[in-house]
This record gives structure tokens, sequence and C-alpha cells, in this order.
């Protein structure tokens, strides 16, 4: 079993959500007591929070550059960064580790392809639904299509992830809420729906969609079994 490096901690909420995926789903291919061999690196999130809203996006790079390194030396055979936003960062983060890095989007395509959807709303922290380096651009490669809320919905659903999800708040009115954004992507195409932060599974569920929904957190650990037992 190769081990896995996880930049982790972005936020923690999430990263508790891959580690239990990671670890049951070891044990279910495997038996017994098995467990996942994981090197977990789990930044404090208010400082990345604070890099992301002021843009300073290098420094945010460099610091994920030292982690990489910190697990390459712990011994990792591949990464992970458990967070869709701080893709922004993953071809530098990949570059300074040497070793392959796992990106969110991939199995995320693999799985809309299979679906045979062509076109996606994606919901996500205003970084992930603008910069299209992040999820977008990379689901092409695939023949995918993104859309994304507009006005209000696309505040809203930023909102509700910074002030409620990584402070561990599942609040109902936040549900209602996230199916009318959702209502209105599936009014405008979307086939699929991408919860394109980590943390969003915590909130969203399949009774809260009329389309499927592509969850990246559970998708990119099962891959990251998937490379680690392959």
């Amino acid at each position: 079993m190769k081990t896995m490096g996880l930049l982790g901690g972005m936020s923690w909420e999430s990263s508790a959500v891959y580690y239990r995926i990671l670890n049951r789903e070891v044990q279910k291919r495997l038996g017994g007591v098995h467990s996942a061999k994981i090197l977990l690196y789990s930044f404090d999130f208010a400082e990345i929070a604070a890099l992301q809203a002021a843009g300073e996006w290098q420094q945010a790079t460099d610091r994920m550059r030292f982690v990489a390194r910190t697990l390459v030396d712990g011994g990792a055979d591949f990464l992970a960064i458990c967070c869709n936003t701080m893709h922004l960062m993953s071809e530098a983060v990949e570059e300074e580790a040497g070793i392959p890095l796992l990106h969110i989007a991939d199995p995320l395509g693999r799985a809309i392809r299979t679906a045979d959807i062509r076109t996606v709303g994606l919901l996500g922290s205003r970084f992930t639904m603008d910069d299209g380096r992040v999820i977008k651009d990379r689901l092409k490669h695939f023949g995918v299509e993104t859309i994304v809320p507009e006005g209000e919905d696309h505040a809203l659903v930023d909102r509700v992830i910074y002030e409620e999800l990584i402070r561990g708040k599942i609040l109902e009115g936040s549900r209602a809420a996230y199916r009318g954004v959702i209502a209105r992507l599936v009014a405008r195409g979307a086939q699929g729906i991408v919860l394109g932060c980590t943390e969003l599974p915590l909130l969203v569920q399949a009774e809260d969609s009329t389309m499927p929904l592509f969850d990246t957190t559970e998708l990119h650990a099962l891959a990251a079994v998937d490379l680690a037992l392959g």
C-alpha cells in the first residue's frame, strides 16, 4: 500500500470526512483491521482564509509548497489537496514535491463522463466558482461545460461555506436556500450538480437536487484509495 500525503485542514471539517472515507474504504477492500497509510498536514485555516481574502496567493502557494516538501520527506508516495479552492496552486505543489498529485477534478471528470452528462452546475467558494483553473478548465478536457450561480445565489453559496460550514454549522435554512440555487442551475440547463467545496456534502444531500450530485470529497478520496492500492 502506498502512503498518501494529504494537505488538509482547509477546513478540518472536511478533512475529517476524508479521513473516515479513506480508512473505511481501505478496510472494505482489504478486510480485517486494515486502514489507510496517511500522512496528514492540517493547516490552521484562519491563516489560509486570510491569505485568500487578501488575494495573497503567492504566500499561500509558498506555504503549500513547504508542506508538500514536508510530506515527501515524511515518506508520502503521492499527494492530495483536501480542498477544491487550493487546487489553484496544484501545479506548483506537484512541481515542488516531485511526486504525483491526485487532482480533485480528475475523478470528478471521469464520474461525470461515465454518467454521460455534458453540462453541470458548480457550487463552491467564490474562488472555485470564478477561477476556471480549479475545476472548470479541467472538466473541459472531459467534454463537460460548467455553469455557476449568478447574483445573490453566487454570494449565498460562498457565504454559507465560510460563515457556516467550515465552523461546523449545518442549518436547515441554508439547506433550503441551496435547494433554490440548485433548482435555478437546473433551469439553466445543468444536468448534474458538482459539490465543488469539500464541506458541501455536510449540507447538501441527494434529496436536495432533482439532478445527480457529484461529491468531490468522496470521489477524490476513493480515487486516492485506488491509487494507494493500485
